[in-house]
């Protein structure tokens, strides 16, 4: 799945991301980019800053804050 698809996904429903952290380990997070869903306060707003298109933040559903996981290294990505 490629990084827009991912957005694409995300911004549309919650999905449980499963992906391989750097130090090695396997992490499930249930994340979510639908406005509706993330706090109004916390939606990221236009900055100068470059985007990495490696990089993809995401609302964490569980941990209530911004994540992110490198797009490269997930594994699954099942809607909820």
């Amino acid at each position: 799945m490629t990084r827009n698809e991912m957005i694409k996904v995300l911004s549309e429903n919650k999905a449980e991301v499963t992906f391989t952290k750097v130090d090695g380990s396997q992490r499930v997070m249930t994340c979510t980019l639908k406005s509706d869903l993330v706090p109004a306060s916390d939606h990221k707003s236009e900055s100068n800053r470059t985007v990495n298109e490696s990089v993809l933040p995401v609302w964490d559903l569980d941990k209530l804050a911004w994540r992110s996981f490198r797009v490269d290294s997930v594994t699954q990505v099942v809607i909820k």
